[in-house]
């Protein structure tokens, strides 16, 4: 597979960032976001589609760690 050119990565990002504002606005419930699920996955190759999965499953743990704090889990070592 080559490489996507400009057009085909911008409509990637746009896919993506249409998805990402759905599971914002409906709290991350994915049957709300089917439709710009589908249009993700159409639109992106298939590793920029894990790649994007884990880059907003991280950034919203990131986002939690900093407004909520972090704690450790029992048992966790205290090193």
């Amino acid at each position: 597979m080559s490489a996507p050119n400009a057009s085909e990565r911008k409509a990637c990002w746009d896919a993506r960032d249409e998805l990402w504002k759905c599971l914002d606005v409906h709290q991350d419930q994915t049957s709300a976001c089917e439709k710009h699920q589908r249009e993700f996955e159409a639109k992106c190759p298939a590793q920029w589609v894990k790649y994007f999965v884990k880059r907003r499953d991280f950034l919203k743990y990131k986002e939690k760690i900093q407004n909520e704090g972090y704690e450790p889990t029992e048992g966790a070592s205290k090193i």
